[in-house]
């Protein structure tokens, strides 16, 4: 029998490549959450059921079956929205984790519970590159957030015995994103628009969506009431203004970028991920980021957008 996983936020930039990876698994993905497209779009990406609707506790007991696993990729995803609207962040992100917990517990006590959670958690570090024992001392609400939903996975899992598995996302990026440094950088380019927000000494760690998926789908064999929580990133820190120059290059030149110098309290300067929980599960990114930069480049420049 095939096994189901429930994927929430399945229309989202990750939950479809997560739902894409888990069915070339030959696993049944059901996707709930926010998004109108049509039955060919999501059975193109593996989903084998589309409920489009909010995360919530009664939406998942109508919904949701007795999956064997649920990969929780619902809730907010940017830090510029969790600084002007926190109230809402808070909902979508700490809400929809309790609701994910609580229909495990009531109705899918065996299933695997994963959380894409994020290198936010960390804030400002002084140590490079971040293991997952530093402590978490989150800079903006998206971050305390994210904390939040992980520390509801330690908590079912003490009381109701709920077994789960967290990710701690660095910079995701890959075709399709829509928002964020590499749209942006698109975008100002092809207008003739080199001037960008930041140092662009900030160093950020880059990984491909691809390799996230991956990453999340295995994290449903480690879920356990121990709780693991591991790093997705590449261990590699690239800097904002090397990203940017990689854009630049690939849509044939144009203005050198420059930047404004101005920094926000809720972006701390540096995130590279210390990657040797992930190795020990057997997992290493594998897309280069400066092939993933062209490839962007390259789909922005096709229209296909």
């Amino acid at each position: 029998m095939s096994r189901t996983v429930l994927v929430t936020g399945a229309y989202g930039f990750i939950g479809r490549h997560v739902a894409r990876v888990l069915a070339g698994q030959g696993l049944t993905v059901v996707g709930l959450g926010h998004g109108v497209w049509s039955r060919d779009q999501w059975r193109k990406w593996g989903i084998a059921e589309w409920h489009a609707t909010d995360v919530t506790l009664d939406n998942l007991v109508t919904h949701a079956g007795l999956p064997d696993a649920v990969i929780h990729c619902a809730g907010s995803a940017t830090v510029g929205f969790s600084a002007t609207h926190p109230h809402q962040d808070y909902q979508r992100t700490v809400s929809t984790t309790a609701a994910v917990l609580e229909f495990a517990r009531l109705y899918a006590k065996d299933a695997a519970v994963v959380l894409p959670s994020s290198a936010a958690v960390y804030g400002y570090v002084q140590r490079l590159p971040i293991a997952e024992t530093e402590t978490p001392s989150p800079a903006s609400p998206y971050g305390v957030h994210k904390h939040m939903a992980e520390q509801l996975c330690v908590t079912y899992a003490r009381h109701f015995g709920i077994k789960s598995a967290t990710v701690r996302l660095f910079s995701v990026y890959g075709n399709g994103l829509r928002k964020q440094l590499l749209w942006d950088a698109c975008s100002k380019l092809r207008r003739g628009n080199a001037e960008f927000f930041g140092t662009g000494a900030e160093l950020r760690d880059w990984l491909h969506v691809d390799d996230a998926a991956g990453l999340l789908a295995l994290a449903c064999s480690r879920a356990s009431t121990a709780c693991p929580v591991v790093n997705g990133g590449t261990g590699i820190g690239v800097s904002v203004a090397d990203i940017v120059g990689e854009i630049r290059a690939s849509i044939h030149g144009g203005a050198l970028a420059t930047f404004d110098g101005k920094v926000r309290d809720v972006d701390p300067p540096t995130y590279v991920a210390d990657v040797t929980r992930a190795a020990a599960w057997g997992w290493k990114a594998r897309k280069p980021w400066q092939e993933g930069v062209r490839e962007y480049a390259d789909w922005f420049a096709s229209g296909d957008n």
